[in-house]
């Protein structure tokens, strides 16, 4: 589980095809405690497995369906990746729950200031734009922000200054992929919504019997 809180911005260097998958190498800074073979970090929001490290870099083995179904197939050497380990239990909780699962892609539309701020406008499909709301939270490429403004296949984010310099956003580009995860307890509110609609189909009929 993680928070969506950025702890370090590293350097792609490779991905290396092996057999049905695939290992991808990150460059970083020296963490203040060493990574744990076998221990999870969230790469550009997705959760993956530390399989070897040393002082500057480790290694994640990558399924070719979340190179497909994520941004991280498309990367290029000298990309930045926005890497956050797991939350320890008792330590501050300063983003949203994330679980380091993508929804799906999400494309920029727009890059524009507003004052020192950058607010970003990002097109995704309708059947994650009814898991957006406006003041909500929503992780992009691993980064917790809140919506500003959304539509039925769309929403925007503001990003103060820090975020933008210390994140990977400050290279991306309009018309480039984001990973989108949306906000777990809005997906487990639609899900059971949808479920006892299924049982119980909300109509006219059935609101006038129920003195609406």
């Amino acid at each position: 589980m993680f928070t969506g809180l950025v702890e370090k911005v590293g350097e792609f260097i490779a991905v290396r095809q092996r057999g049905n998958g695939a290992e991808l190498t990150i460059k970083h800074d020296i963490w203040a405690e060493p990574l744990v073979l076998g221990e999870s970090v969230a790469v550009q929001g997705v959760c993956l497995t530390v399989v070897s490290f040393d002082s500057t870099t480790f290694t994640c083995d990558v399924l070719n369906e979340t190179l497909n179904k994520t941004n991280l197939g498309s990367k290029k050497p000298g990309n930045y990746l926005n890497l956050e380990r797991a939350m320890q239990v008792g330590a501050r909780f300063g983003g949203h729950i994330v679980s380091g699962h993508v929804d799906g892609l999400g494309t920029i539309a727009d890059i524009r200031s507003s004052g020192n701020d950058k607010v970003i406008r990002i097109e995704c499909g309708v059947d994650l734009g009814d898991e957006i709301i406006t003041k909500g939270s929503i992780t992009i490429d691993g980064i917790s922000l809140t919506v500003t403004d959304e539509g039925d296949d769309w929403f925007e984010v503001a990003i103060i200054p820090h975020t933008w310099k210390h994140t990977s956003l400050c290279q991306r580009k309009k018309g480039e992929y984001v990973n989108l995860e949306t906000d777990m307890l809005g997906k487990y509110v639609k899900r059971y919504i949808g479920a006892y609609n299924k049982q119980t189909p909300i109509t006219m009929e059935s609101l006038v019997d129920a003195g609406f």
